[in-house]
C-alpha cells in the first residue's frame, strides 16, 4: 500500500459498516494498492484518480459491491460487470457476499481497477442518452401542452433533472398513478427544482 493515504472519514464509515465490514476492508486494501485516492463521497468510500471518480464501495442488504463509475467503458474481459439498474447508463458493479470471493479474484479486480484508471487517463467519456431520447409519458406531455409556464420551467431544468422526472413519471403501469405523480411534482418543476432537490 505504498503512497496510499488512509482517509480517517472512511475509517469511521467502515467501523460502522457491521454487516460488510470485513468485505469492505478487503476491497479497500486492494483499491489502495492500486494507488487511488480515498475519499468519502455520497456517504460512501469513493476512490479517485486525479480528482476523477473511479470506483465506490457500496454495502447493500444482499451484497457488497465495487461500483465502477465509468464501468460501461471497461472491456469486462471476465464478464463480471453488472448493470445496477435498467436506467443506469455509466456505472457497472461487481458484487460480493464474502471475503473468499474477493481473495479468489484479487488479480482480476486489480486488472479492472487499472483499466478504469487508464480509461480516465485517456479522457474517455460516457455517451449519455440525451433527455430528448427518452419518451416523455403522455400524462406529462399533456400538462406541458396545457400549461406553457410548466413547459418553460421543465425545459429550463438540467438534462439530469429532466431525465429523473421522465423516469419517475414513466415508472407506474397505470395512467392514473402517472398522472398523480405529474400533478404532485408540478410545483417543484415550476420552482426550478429537480425530483430530489
Amino acid at each position: 500500500m505504498a503512497n496510499s493515504i488512509i482517509n480517517p472519514k472512511v475509517n469511521i464509515y467502515l467501523s460502522k459498516a457491521k454487516k460488510w465490514q470485513e468485505v469492505m476492508e478487503k476491497l479497500r486494501m486492494i483499491i489502495l494498492d492500486c494507488q487511488l485516492t480515498e475519499e468519502l463521497k455520497w456517504g460512501k468510500p469513493c476512490y479517485t484518480f486525479q480528482k476523477s471518480n473511479i470506483v465506490l464501495i457500496i454495502g447493500l442488504k444482499e451484497y457488497c459491491a465495487l461500483l465502477f463509475c465509468k464501468g460501461v467503458l471497461l472491456s469486462d474481459a471476465n464478464k463480471i460487470l453488472i448493470k445496477p439498474g435498467e436506467n443506469t447508463q455509466a456505472g457497472r458493479m461487481i458484487r460480493f457476499t464474502n471475503v473468499r470471493e474477493i481473495d479468489e479474484m484479487e488479480s482480476v479486480l486489480k486488472a479492472y481497477l487499472y483499466e478504469a484508471i487508464e480509461v480516465e487517463k485517456a479522457g474517455l467519456k460516457v455517451n449519455f442518452k440525451k433527455s430528448a431520447e427518452f419518451i416523455i409519458p403522455e400524462e406529462l406531455q399533456n400538462k406541458l401542452d396545457e400549461i406553457p409556464a410548466l413547459k418553460t420551467a421543465f425545459d429550463a431544468l438540467t438534462p439530469g433533472r429532466q431525465r429523473s422526472y421522465i423516469l419517475y413519471f414513466s415508472a407506474p403501469k397505470q395512467s392514473k398513478t402517472r398522472e398523480s405523480r405529474v400533478e404532485k411534482s408540478m410545483q417543484q418543476i415550476l420552482n426550478g427544482k429537480g425530483l430530489n432537490d
